[in-house]
């Protein structure tokens, strides 16, 4: 009798704590809430939600918004650029050195963390991590950090990156199991770029995945030498996606460098401008595949691989598809990496065909020159970090694109570092292109004149998005017809987010430094 209530006793504090996000949540999605980057682990940016739906969005109007103070970060970085999570009611959203919560049903400040002056990069901050009762995030200056989501006190601080060596860290790392997830960026010194998981007790390093191959391992050979693989870059500044089944992380890499120069490089430059999938608890890689070999025009492949299961050429697959910043779109098997599509999504000049992998054929005559040479896409790429969108309900892949152009100057020969060229860019107004992920025809464009927004898909028939008169609006995902729009007093800065509270839908989308909230009139 005695030891039974010495039980009780023991377990009646963890009774009384129940986690504010169990990793496991994860696994169950969205649920009403926004709990992860993406929302999800699939990347699709789709809600299920449909309270808010085509037939009374016009009803759609303003809840609250929220005027976020920056406190030093200038230039790109004073706008939230982050996705903010929505968990037990509560927002969590960044900018760089800064993370605030914030009630989700009033946007009340509740609180806000300050991390000191640094001399990292602040170019931007994509957001938070949550893992039980605790937040993650990584700061200009590579400083991996673990905050109390209760209080926004600082737990532990461990470096996941040398700022010394022009590293910088922007990623919303991604909570799988007991890993944290996190990632690099950084273009100015020819560094190698790499993932790392993290103990989200400790902050100790679980493994470490480096872009490029060490001397042996599958792909060193398409690299000329030792030294050029281990300066090679490949950066993963953008968070990835996750398969519970097949437990496989799904990541995009970056560009290779000297960026620009090739010549010191020659061959593919393996697994730069790649998607690869890790085993998320050893991170050893299953298989990748390269979109852009030997990129020399900066057209790194991060942006997101999203995940979804639906029939391809007459067989159910388990496909992976993402709209590349080289202008081309791809659809992958995912459990193995086989190719099945490529299509171009914008009209790019820089390809001369489609070799039997998939991959585009660069032409000789649109490498960087002294002289110049015109190419399409731009340096900035036909898509970039802003968030795409996979309705399933529609079955079409949805992406802000640019049909951009750039002269591409090449600066340095040789063994060149950093970046070995310039360029002089041109983007037109950015479009929204919905894509037929089974054939990659481009079913529909809207112009919006911007290139900033992210996209957010709901089962209420709509996509959320921006323009360039800082209009927030509401679309029809078969058609691209306007079904709504709202000032929002400045340009979108970040994909919208979506979820559910007493009842009640919310639409949150940042706006240069705020948060604006939108739910129906009272009267719907």
């Amino acid at each position: 009798m005695k030891r039974a209530l010495l039980a009780l006793v023991l377990l009646a504090p963890l009774a009384q704590h129940a986690q504010q996000l169990p990793p496991d949540a994860l696994l169950k999605g969205q649920n009403g809430s926004w709990p992860t980057y993406n929302g999800d682990y699939s990347g699709k940016r789709f809600s299920p939600l449909k309270q808010i739906n085509s037939s009374n969005v016009a009803a759609l109007s303003t809840a609250w918004v929220y005027h976020a103070t920056n406190y030093g970060a200038g230039g790109f970085g004073a706008v939230i650029k982050s996705t903010p999570l929505e968990v037990n009611g509560v927002l969590y959203f960044t900018m760089p050195d800064n993370v605030w919560a914030v009630d989700a049903r009033s946007g009340r400040e509740i609180w806000h963390f300050k991390y000191p002056p640094n001399e990292g990069g602040h170019i931007g901050q994509r957001g938070v991590a949550m893992w039980g009762d605790w937040l993650y995030f990584e700061t200009p200056d590579c400083n991996l950090i673990s905050l109390n989501a209760k209080d926004g006190k600082e737990r532990w601080r461990k470096q996941i990156a040398d700022v010394k060596l022009e590293y910088f860290c922007t990623v919303s790392p991604l909570v799988v199991g007991n890993h944290i997830v996190t990632g690099v960026g950084g273009d100015s010194l020819d560094n190698p770029g790499y993932l790392e998981s993290r103990d989200p007790e400790t902050g100790e390093v679980q493994w470490h995945w480096n872009t490029e191959p060490a001397k042996g391992e599958p792909g060193s050979e398409s690299w000329p030498n030792d030294d050029a693989r281990s300066h090679g870059g490949g950066m993963t500044w953008m968070t990835g996606t996750y398969d519970p089944e097949l437990h496989l992380l799904y990541w995009g890499t970056g560009n290779p460098n000297p960026v620009h120069a090739g010549e010191a490089r020659k061959g593919d430059n393996l697994w730069t401008c790649s998607i690869v999938a890790l085993n998320v608890d050893t991170g050893k890689m299953a298989w990748g595949y390269q979109v852009s070999p030997h990129d020399t025009h900066d057209w790194d492949a991060v942006q997101t691989p999203i995940l979804f299961d639906a029939e391809f050429q007459g067989r159910p697959r388990k496909l992976l598809a993402q709209a590349s910043r080289n202008g081309f779109f791809f659809v992958l098997d995912r459990t193995n990496g086989e190719h099945l599509l490529t299509a171009p999504f914008i009209k790019s000049n820089w390809s001369m065909g489609i070799n039997a992998k998939g991959q585009p054929i660069p032409d000789p005559k649109k490498e960087p020159a002294r002289n110049g040479t015109l190419v399409s896409p731009s340096s900035n790429g036909a898509s970039n970090w802003f968030a795409p969108t996979f309705d399933p309900e529609t079955s079409l892949f949805y992406v802000v694109a640019s049909q951009s152009y750039s002269v591409f100057y090449l600066t340095a020969e040789g063994k060149a570092e950093g970046f070995a060229g310039r360029d002089d860019f041109l983007n037109f107004p950015g479009t929204i292109k919905a894509i037929d992920y089974r054939s990659g025809e481009i079913k529909w464009t809207h112009d919006i004149g911007s290139m900033g927004p992210g996209l957010l898909t709901t089962a209420g028939n709509l996509l959320f998005t921006g323009d360039s008169s800082a209009h927030f609006i509401a679309l029809d995902p078969a058609t691209g017809k306007t079904l709504w729009h709202a000032g929002i007093g400045a340009n979108q800065t970040n994909g919208a987010i979506t979820y559910e509270l007493d009842g009640k839908q919310y639409v949150v989308v940042g706006a240069g430094d705020s948060l604006v909230a939108f739910r129906l009139d009272k009267s719907e």
